[in-house]
């Protein structure tokens, strides 16, 4: 049973920063890969920034420069720092992991609110 339990939403100002955590549990967490995504309201859900199973990153042009997403292994989280935020950031904000090693799998965490507001 993989779970994928997200934290560390909460309300910020523009130009302040937070950091989402992503634990996993109930796989092999080094051989997925992971991302973050985000759904704001009328909006489709987009993801927001990856990494591979071997460290490579990727990012949605509109976060470049102040997102960056990292993976600890040792402690199956995935995180994403979010800094310089800006009111187009407020989404729910979800862990998404995927693997193709015998036949496609996705999973997806619950969300976490992300506001950025005066």
């Amino acid at each position: 049973q993989v779970q994928l339990v997200e934290s560390g939403g909460g309300l910020v100002q523009p130009g302040g920063s937070l950091r989402l955590s992503c634990a996993a549990s109930g796989m092999i967490f080094s051989v997925y890969g992971m991302g973050w995504y985000r759904q704001a309201p009328g909006k489709q859900r987009e993801l927001v920034a990856s990494i591979t199973s071997g460290g490579s990153t990727n990012y949605v042009d509109s976060v470049k420069g102040r997102f960056t997403i990292s993976r600890d292994n040792a402690k199956n989280t995935v995180y994403l720092q979010m800094n310089s935020l800006k009111p187009e950031d407020t989404a729910v904000y979800y862990c998404h992991a995927q693997h193709n090693i015998v036949t496609p799998a996705t999973y997806w965490g619950q969300g976490t609110q992300v506001t950025v507001s005066s």
